[in-house]
């Protein structure tokens, strides 16, 4: 089609292309695809929970395992194949041992009491100073005051209200609010209700008897160059030794900065591995851990609903067939997810295999296009495989992302892309490095890096060990240093509380 106006000509051309068009259901298959496990056992249950047609095999054996072949693509409904239910979905659902379908029993839907019932709750601060508040002899105006302190301590032991507000909503004087902090200071832990370090440090002394005329006047006016190793200003400004210096500070050590610390934990939470080293003699194999995560099937009363179709009307059969396709579609992708998974893990393995045996001084420099190459898969594939994912090892529980590391060039001419060493591998030569260095004497991030060219052969700039060495959470070499300790002892103790006075020792022993 043409038209002539003033010169100019339209015309109509139809242009052939191809594109890659992600699909919602390809979106929420890569989705799934780089959740960790936990993420992906909760992305589950809200499956099942608004998919009636997926159900957990609780019992063992219900399910068949599956392979890709189980529902061949042209048997798997579609949106234009009616509702029909294919035989092979069978497989999918649980029967008992004479071959008929498994009812839920009467005794499987009645309410059962949560475990969690049954399980100790941890004390918390607030609970453990309350409870040794209602053993103090306080008069009803006073527990009212002690309360209102307590309900101010944060997770650390710390009182962060301020006393003249405490005081104001309450409706006491400054000074009995005071005397009522007094008592809660003197609580266990030690140094609880205290508002600032030096407090808390001060009270836990008194409290445990370390009483020092070094150790306080080092608390009051000397953390600061204690962090820093500053033992010689320090001793000038004490009048006294660096040796009884660095006792003091070893009491000080010993004390808790933070006295609500054992209250505030969570518990640990136990990692599940998403892939499993096993080793049998010198060979290592790994597989699949699938431990913990539901096991779909479908659900055989939804599916007979659905093969028979008498009871049902066409809107219930076309949403029991929307419920279906979806409940296989998510089965047929966590299948897949899983064996993509068990090919990274391989795949790592593959490269890895020093490691597994010598531990972290072994590892190997390694990319996501390696591993890509190595399975053929995308980079992106394998970057969404590693997120979140754990691989237990014989070396302990990692990340799978922790065996992907830069490479670190030796100090000689390399032959080939693969002469090198893993930074975590040369982060494991500087701890190595460093702790075997004299006390007195630590080595300096430039004389670590000598070492590393001389004896290890591996060559590295000196921000790089810096670097490195504070990944590692070492401190730098001023901030190790010790000075010896001499021979003298420290006599801790207030003379006026005496026979409490008490000899603490060498404080190395």
């Amino acid at each position: 089609m043409s038209s002539s106006s003033g010169g100019m000509q339209t015309r109509l051309e139809g242009t052939l292309s191809q594109r890659l068009v992600l699909t919602p259901r390809l979106q929420h298959a890569i989705a799934l695809l780089q959740l960790s496990r936990l993420e992906l056992e909760q992305q589950i249950n809200v499956e099942m929970m608004e998919n009636p047609v997926l159900e957990d095999a609780l019992s063992e054996g219900a399910i068949a395992d599956h392979d890709e072949g189980d529902i061949p693509n042209g048997q798997v409904p579609t949106e234009d194949s009616g509702t029909e239910v294919d035989p092979k979905w069978e497989s999918y659902a649980a029967y008992d041992d004479r071959g008929e379908i498994e009812w839920p029993s009467a005794s499987d839907s009645e309410e059962q009491p949560s475990i969690d019932q049954f399980l100790t709750k941890p004390m918390s601060l607030t609970d453990h100073l309350l409870w040794q508040m209602n053993l103090t002899p306080f008069s009803p105006f006073e527990k009212d005051i002690a309360t209102a302190l307590i309900g101010n301590i944060d997770e650390d032991g710390y009182l962060q209200g301020q006393i003249p507000d405490i005081a104001e909503s309450v409706g006491a004087p400054v000074s009995t609010v005071e005397c009522v902090l007094t008592v809660l200071q003197g609580f266990d832990p030690p140094g609880v209700a205290t508002r600032t370090l030096t407090e808390c440090l001060r009270v836990q002394v008194a409290q445990l008897g370390l009483t020092h005329p070094l150790v306080d006047a080092m608390i009051v006016s000397h953390l600061e160059d204690l962090s820093k190793k500053r033992y010689e200003k320090i001793a000038k400004a004490c009048g006294t030794v660096a040796s009884e210096v660095v006792a003091a500070e070893e009491v000080i050590r010993r004390l808790e900065p933070k006295p609500g610390r054992p209250y505030s934990g969570t518990g640990n939470v136990a990692i599940v591995p998403d892939v499993i080293v096993v080793e049998s003699g010198e060979t290592y194999t790994a597989v699949l851990s699938d431990d913990g995560l539901p096991r779909l099937r479908i659900s055989p009363l939804y599916r007979d609903m659905l093969r028979s179709g008498s009871a049902l009307n066409d809107q219930a059969k076309r949403y029991l067939g929307e419920r279906f396709r979806s409940a296989i579609w998510l089965v047929r992708t966590i299948e897949q997810r899983n064996r993509t998974i068990l090919r990274v893990g391989k795949s790592i393995l593959k490269f890895q295999h020093d490691f597994m045996r010598y531990g972290k001084s072994a590892l190997k420099p390694l990319v996501l296009k390696q591993v890509a190459e190595d399975i053929e898969m995308h980079e992106s594939t394998v970057s969404r495989v590693t997120s979140n994912k754990y691989i237990q090892t014989p070396q302990g529980i990692y990340l799978m992302k922790f065996f992907f590391n830069a490479c670190i060039p030796s100090a000689t001419v390399r032959t080939n892309e693969d002469d090198g060493f893993s930074s975590i591998a040369v982060q494991e030569c500087i701890r190595e490095i460093i702790s075997e260095e004299p006390p007195a004497h630590p080595m300096s991030d430039q004389a670590i890096v000598q070492i590393l060219k001389r004896q290890r052969n591996i060559a590295i700039a000196r921000r790089t060990v810096s670097k490195y060495r504070e990944q590692l959470h070492i401190p730098s070499a001023h901030r190790r240093r010790t000075v010896p300790m001499a021979p003298q002892k420290l006599v801790f103790g207030d003379p006026t509380l005496a026979p409490q006075k008490q000899a603490f020792g060498d404080p190395t022993l």
